[in-house]
């Protein structure tokens, strides 16, 4: 049986306001809080309500049979939580349905999976754990921003116990295979692969609104019939886009959430399925593997880091950030520690790009560097403040190193401690 696998990206970044270089050492705060909130509403009333609506709906109607998957970043969870706690509300009841799947992904949508693994892992556990928290269940399948993706990346997911992830279709990857299949892991079988179905994808993302598309109109019926009409072996129809696609991207007038509506219909009447990706995992066989030795993503023509890091100004930043890594997670000090994960966000410096700065409010790349950089040097003497750069990293590491054992002794006795109160509190029973 043929199944569409629906996963939608929710992402916004905590919007850095304008900050000047004499406010460097006087201001610690960075945040354009009154752009947040309203970007945050907006796109709240246009697309995540009247989307949920639209999902609880499809899903009520088919009776359970709908079923989609999301990836919300940690820093858009906190926004939400802030500016709109009623789209949680909203994501609880769907959870509630049994038909949505959360994923796993960096908490800040960050970047550091390429530059910091140590990092990685950290984000990506910070972020299950909210999840769990806010939707009562931990994520099994990993989603990386932007689906960046190679081999050394593939590897640390699966050290992390996840066994599927989701990457994009890009052609330098998949050469004359087909997305919708199966793959796993060049060297790792236990590594499943899902992969995007960019034409499907983006008919609904980029062009269901477009009259010039030789296509256009699409409709539900036309949707379901490209899937229909492929080879029987093809079984798998991965459509994952961003969720403002739904009424900000594709406005309400274009007719896209009754396009939406009517997609489950039509594919029971010709017989397709709808499944998430843990289920697509668990059901289907893997065709063959993927070789990727360089990061692959899902921005841009090149589907690869250039979006982020395909110029000096973009370069300098990262590794000025990245270079106090060891420094901050040795840190205590939680609004310092908050303001890592916030300046860690991939747009940052995807606003710094020559040619995918989309959704930029700077008015050039050159401008996006010298305001993140204003706000990075004054992190960055906070940072200094705290650990004074006379303490190189290597004794750093020692000291980091004997932190942490001792952190886990602390725990290990404080475990011994109360199976002895638990044993003495049985044996007064007794």
């Amino acid at each position: 049986m043929k199944n569409i696998c629906f996963y939608f990206q929710i992402h916004q970044p905590e919007r850095l306001k304008r900050y000047r270089f004499f406010e460097i050492g006087q201001d610690h705060y960075y945040y354009d809080d009154f752009q947040n909130n309203e970007n945050i509403r907006r796109l709240a009333e246009q697309s995540y309500l009247p989307a949920n609506q639209t999902i609880a709906e499809m899903i009520r109607s088919s009776n359970g049979k709908f079923k989609c998957a999301f990836s919300i970043s940690g820093v858009t969870l906190e926004q939400l939580q802030r500016f709109s706690p009623e789209v949680i509300d909203s994501f609880k009841e769907l959870a509630a349905t049994g038909s949505v799947e959360f994923l796993a992904e960096p908490y800040a949508h960050s970047l550091a999976s390429v530059f910091d693994e140590e990092e990685f892992q950290s984000q990506v556990k910070m972020h299950s754990d909210l999840i769990h928290s806010l939707f009562g269940k931990k994520p099994s399948v990993f989603r990386n921003a932007a689906l960046i993706y190679s081999d050394d990346i593939g590897e640390a997911v699966l050290k992390m116990g996840y066994k599927t992830i989701l990457i994009e279709e890009a052609k330098h990857v998949m050469g004359w295979k087909s997305p919708n299949y199966m793959y796993s892991h060049s060297y790792l079988n236990k590594l499943k692969i899902l992969v995007r179905n960019i034409k499907l994808s983006e008919d609904i993302f980029m062009r269901f609104s477009n009259p010039s598309w030789n296509e256009y109109p699409l409709t539900a019926e036309k949707f379901v019939d490209k899937i229909a009409t492929t080879s029987a072996d093809e079984k798998i129809f991965n459509v994952w886009m961003g969720y403002e696609s739904l009424g900000v991207v594709q406005p309400e007038h274009t007719g896209i959430f009754n396009f939406f509506k009517a997609i489950p219909y039509h594919a029971m009447e010709r017989e397709i399925g709808f499944a998430l990706p843990s289920e697509i995992a668990k059901a289907n066989e893997i065709t063959g593997n993927l070789t990727v030795p360089f990061p692959s993503s899902w921005w841009g023509h090149e589907k690869d880091l250039s979006p982020w890091k395909g110029n000096d100004l973009q370069n300098e930043a990262l590794e000025k950030l990245y270079q106090v890594s060891e420094r901050v997670r040795m840190s205590k000090d939680k609004p310092l520690l908050q303001d890592w994960l916030h300046l860690q966000t991939s747009d940052h410096f995807r606003y710094m790009s020559h040619k995918e700065a989309y959704g930029s409010n700077y008015e050039s790349p050159y401008d996006a560097f010298v305001n993140y950089m204003n706000v990075l040097a004054d992190f960055l003497e906070r940072v200094k403040m705290q650990f004074p750069s006379s303490i190189d990293n290597e004794e750093l590491n020692g000291l980091l190193k004997t932190i942490t054992q001792q952190g886990k002794t602390i725990e290990l006795l404080e475990q011994e401690l109360d199976k002895l109160k638990a044993k003495k509190a049985k044996q007064q029973k007794e």
